[in-house]
């Protein structure tokens, strides 16, 4: 729905249904009922989420028509997709794989070429504009991580595969008119895990390689084909993994600004967080609280901060339950975050909190400054939830939304 602060939406990853008929099918039961109750009188905004076996089957002609058909009967727009899970992402061992296949492959680069095609196709013609987030290139524990030389090799596959779609990007803009925008999204152990990150890929690998892709393929000049490059890759500011890393809102955008780098969509999340007070018996129940929420289907990487202000990275909380027990305490501890997208509309777990004030704060500067037009609330978990947070999910998405739009209000 368009807001003062952007087009919100929230992301579809929240259905099970790889395959598409399963996928439409839980749009058809959820879509209307979130509708009347929260945009009964305007459109509503929707983000997009297709396994890549719901996107053979989608593009499709006579499917793809019946989709856009139902859209407009339902009073429903896409503007924004996520494109980052590629095959299975519930009721199945997710983990690392979520990130496969990485952009080390075609596949991934066929993938996103194929969902971009299917957003041209479906954002309305008044926006000209819209967004796909994906993978941060890689899993960053899938490679010799302390060799440099591995490094380089990994970063210049990966950027070489990314700038096919900036081509095709290019191509649907000569050929329609629009300007749509890959949305590279960092998070915890990924090849590109923070803003810094980003950032340094972005200067070096990305504009060299792309500078000489684009002049060679479409005779653009060096200013036409870094104007490009910043148009179509751009950054999804998901607060939960942001959050996970200690990095202040502020601070990244001003670091975004100074690079001239663009935020293609803020996902709004939340992490789980808890501080360590000293106090061993105190402590034991924090672990305890976090171990509720140790579940095998997704990664929930931890980032621990110690009193000295160095942050220790745990790949996931398993790792980090048996880093911190009553046999082996660590006093240095200050603070655990882990990456669990919890409910926005909960602030307190007990022993545990949410991250909820990352996301107020984001959407504070957001309205102070606008620095994107898509906002996308992505809860996905709530089939692994610990049992007594779980809602039905019709009366989940909604909760999610209004409180969104309550902070939204809110902000001064």
């Amino acid at each position: 729905m368009k807001t003062p602060l952007g087009h919100l939406s929230y992301c579809t990853n929240i259905h099970a249904g790889e395959h598409w008929s399963d996928h439409f099918l839980a749009l058809q039961t959820a879509l209307p009922t979130v509708k009347q109750r929260l945009s009964p009188n305007q459109p509503l905004g929707l983000g997009l989420r297709l396994a890549h076996v719901a996107s053979l089957e989608l593009e499709q002609p006579e499917r793809l028509a019946e989709f856009q058909a139902w859209l407009a009967e339902t009073g429903c727009y896409v503007f924004t997709m996520n494109g980052f899970p590629y095959g299975g992402f519930h009721r199945t061992r997710v983990k690392d794989q979520v990130h496969a296949p990485d952009w080390t492959t075609p596949e991934r680069v066929n993938y996103t070429i194929r969902l971009f095609n299917l957003l041209a196709q479906l954002i309305p013609t008044e926006l000209r504009t819209g967004g796909i987030s994906t993978s941060p290139l890689s899993y960053r524990y899938w490679f010799r991580w302390d060799d440099e030389a591995e490094r380089d090799r990994i970063f210049e596959i990966t950027t070489q595969r990314l700038v096919t779609v900036v081509e095709a990007l290019v191509r649907i803009k000569q050929q329609h008119g629009l300007s749509l925008h890959l949305d590279i999204e960092p998070e915890p152990d990924g090849l590109l895990e923070t803003a810094d990150e980003y950032i340094t890929w972005f200067n070096h690998y990305l504009l060299p390689i792309g500078l000489d892709r684009l002049s060679e393929e479409f005779g653009f000049t060096a200013a036409e084909a870094e104007a490009a490059l910043r148009e179509h890759v751009q950054l999804c500011y998901d607060v939960c993994h942001f959050a996970v890393g200690y990095e202040k809102p502020a601070e990244v955008l001003e670091k975004l600004r100074q690079n001239a780098l663009s935020v293609g969509k803020i996902q709004i999340s939340a992490a789980l967080k808890a501080p360590f007070n000293g106090s061993a018996a105190d402590e034991f129940e924090v672990r305890e609280a976090f171990a509720a929420f140790n579940e095998p289907t997704y990664l929930h990487q931890v980032v621990a901060r110690t009193r000295d202000g160095q942050l220790l990275r745990y790949p996931d909380l398993t790792e980090a339950l048996q880093a911190y027990d009553r046999t082996h305490p660590r006093p240095d501890f200050a603070e655990w975050r882990s990456h669990f997208h919890v409910p926005l509309f909960v602030a307190d777990y007990g022993y545990l909190q949410s991250t909820q004030d990352d996301i107020i704060e984001v959407l504070r500067l957001q309205r102070e400054q606008p620095f994107t037009e898509q906002l996308e609330v992505e809860t996905y978990t709530w089939e692994v939830l610990p049992e007594d947070l779980r809602l039905p999910l019709n009366d989940s998405i909604i909760r999610e939304l209004e409180w969104t739009l309550s902070k939204m209000n809110k902000v001064e």
